[in-house]
């Protein structure tokens, strides 16, 4: 059996959205639609992809997805990420922690925030 670690994702790996085939390429399977703990802000990167970022206050729960990703297939991902996006400790509403897709800060500054929207997906059907 392959060895598989839990990925949240925030934003274009999503089911049926730009860059889902990268997770289901590497053999990923999706596990459950989830929300984080109330802790962080979401901003768009030109409309492209979203970045998630962790904050001291402020915070709300974020619309994720949760994976199990082949280990061997983390790095894969990770390599065809936009850039200023990264891997790091996310941390689930219901106490999970888990792997997740988040964004440097440098990355969002000067962008629009849409925390407001509590997700990438709310805020394209908004869009």
């Amino acid at each position: 059996m392959t060895e598989t670690i839990k990925l949240a994702v925030n934003g274009t790996l999503m089911r049926g959205l730009e860059l889902n085939p990268n997770l289901l390429n590497v053999d990923a399977t999706f596990e459950r639609e989830a929300k984080t703990e109330a802790a962080y802000r979401i901003w768009s990167i030109d409309d492209k992809y979203p970045a998630m970022i962790k904050v001291s206050s402020g915070g709300v729960a974020v619309a994720v997805e949760v994976w199990q990703v082949p280990l061997a297939g983390l790095g894969i991902i990770l390599s065809q990420e936009p850039p200023g996006l990264a891997i790091g400790k996310v941390f689930l509403d219901d106490g999970e922690e888990v792997l997740g897709v988040i964004g440097e800060p440098l990355t969002v500054e000067g962008k629009k925030e849409i925390t407001e929207f509590g997700g990438w997906r709310a805020y394209q059907e908004a869009s």
